[in-house]
């Protein structure tokens, strides 16, 4: 059988011509039934069991963390080294592959997580090598960049469309927390020779930065332009 427009060759089961579309059979006459090109039912591809996976890594780096720990306390009688490489384990699993356990991961509560887990870390490198640094430096600057991130992924989930002004406050206040950490740096560890308030520099750029990007989400016209130009 043969389209009656545009002359392709059709399998007796067809009803149209699958290339322009015309009826391939006349409605009042009686058509023979043959066999259809293509199979009627399609295959499904066969999905992988996603927790048996991710329960298969967590169990082989388990492993390894534990081969780590074990190494170290036989040969040097104590944890040192050990802390160091399985702590990073850790928080490498739980910022890369926490997440794969959840078919539909939620970052506004998995992103707090993440950064509990990397204070839990610093926190044990403070008391390993006793510094004394964790309340006073580390405590404060790991508190505000969680509290930065914790804030844009909120407002990017809740409130995508003003993207913009989530970008410029994001970036003036990444410059206020690179001023916060070089007083930090100052006031905690004395560094004799301080510079000329080097965060100075980054806090001027980011503020205008995110003063043009806040700019941007208040002129309508240049914000549709853009999002046509580069498809935000």
């Amino acid at each position: 059988m043969y389209c009656a427009k545009c002359g392709v060759r059709l399998a007796d089961s067809e009803q149209s011509c699958p290339l322009c579309g015309t009826r391939a059979y006349h409605p009042d006459l009686a058509r023979e039934i043959g066999e259809p090109p293509y199979p009627s039912t399609e295959s499904e591809p066969k999905r992988v069991n996603r927790s048996l996976v991710m329960m298969i890594v967590t169990i082989v780096l388990a492993i390894v963390a534990l081969q780590l720990v074990t190494f170290d306390l036989r040969f040097t009688g104590t944890l040192s080294w050990s802390y160091y490489a399985a702590g990073g384990i850790v928080c490498l699993y739980f910022i890369l592959l926490f997440p794969c356990w959840f078919r539909r991961a939620h970052p506004v509560i998995l992103t707090p997580v993440c950064f509990a887990v990397i204070a839990l870390y610093v926190l044990g490198v403070d008391l390993l090598t006793q510094g004394g640094w964790f309340l006073p430096f580390a405590f404060p600057i790991l508190g505000s960049t969680a509290l930065i991130v914790c804030t844009v992924v909120t407002l990017l989930r809740y409130t995508p469309r003003g993207v913009f002004y989530i970008t410029g406050g994001a970036l003036i206040a990444l410059g206020v927390l690179l001023a916060l950490l070089e007083n930090l740096i100052f006031v905690v560890f004395h560094t004799p020779d301080r510079f000329v308030f080097w965060s100075l520099y980054p806090l001027t750029s980011l503020f205008l930065l995110g003063m043009l990007f806040i700019v941007i989400g208040i002129v309508s016209p240049l914000r549709e332009r853009l999002k046509k130009k580069f498809f935000i």
